[in-house]
């Protein structure tokens, strides 16, 4: 595998210069795509110590802990759109809880056989995965489900149309693998030379368990709002 120096690095400030020139000239402030972009170095670099001492301690407890840091986060962001509403944050909670944890455990379990459990080389990776996007149909389910009661909807009407359009990014990304692009740990492994034949089984195994994940967590998620909606009309 190609390795990447630190010097090679600096190129990638190109792009962030391409995107900063369009904010500074559409909405004439930088600072948002600035400060993102320095928390991804930092979180990066951060969690690549944190990984580098797991890989080399594995311990269950250790991985419980990074596996609730990124499901606070998570929860925290999902509802981000309608922060406002502190209600929305405990059901982002457990939607996230049931959906990433079910889908790990098949995952983990039953079809790669992992033992130990815990092995943070393989679980953490996939619980970041997983909850990347569970977070993201769980945040698009919230906010759209929220400006639908907004609008007057019903409870029942304002679910069915959040739910349709929390799931377009995972259906559409359904549609395109493979044909649009080959997701980043397909390309991952590629890169290390695993067999392409190998990284399209384990992607197949993403790609199933991301849509599971999304599609329950954001379920549940409506499902508690509904509960809410309905709650307070009583």
């Amino acid at each position: 595998m190609h390795s990447i120096s630190w010097l090679a690095l600096t190129w990638c400030f190109i792009p962030i210069g391409i995107a900063c020139s369009v904010y500074l000239v559409w909405q004439g402030d930088v600072k948002e795509i600035l400060l993102a972009s320095l928390r991804m170095v930092l979180q990066l670099v951060g969690v690549g110590y944190v990984l580098v001492a797991l890989f080399h301690n594995p311990s269950p407890w250790l991985t419980l802990l990074v596996m609730g840091v990124m499901l606070s986060a998570a929860a925290w962001i999902a509802i981000r759109p309608v922060r406002h509403h502190l209600g929305y944050l405990k059901p982002a909670v457990i939607a996230l809880s049931i959906a990433v944890c079910l889908h790990l455990f098949l995952s983990v379990k039953l079809v790669l056989g992992v033992d130990p459990w815990f092995l943070p080389k393989v679980v953490i990776p996939l619980a970041g995965m997983y909850f990347a996007n569970t977070m993201n149909a769980v945040s698009l389910a919230t906010e759209r489900f929220h400006a639908n009661i907004e609008d007057g909807k019903s409870a029942q009407q304002a679910r069915i149309t959040a739910f349709k359009g929390a799931m377009i990014p995972q259906v559409n990304a359904l549609f395109a693998v493979g044909l649009v692009s080959l997701p980043g740990m397909m390309t991952g492994q590629i890169l290390s030379d695993v067999s392409p034949l190998i990284a399209v089984r384990y992607q197949i195994m993403i790609m199933t368990m991301m849509l599971g994940a999304s599609a329950s967590g954001a379920a549940i998620m409506l499902w508690q709002l509904e509960r809410q909606v309905r709650r307070s009309a009583n």
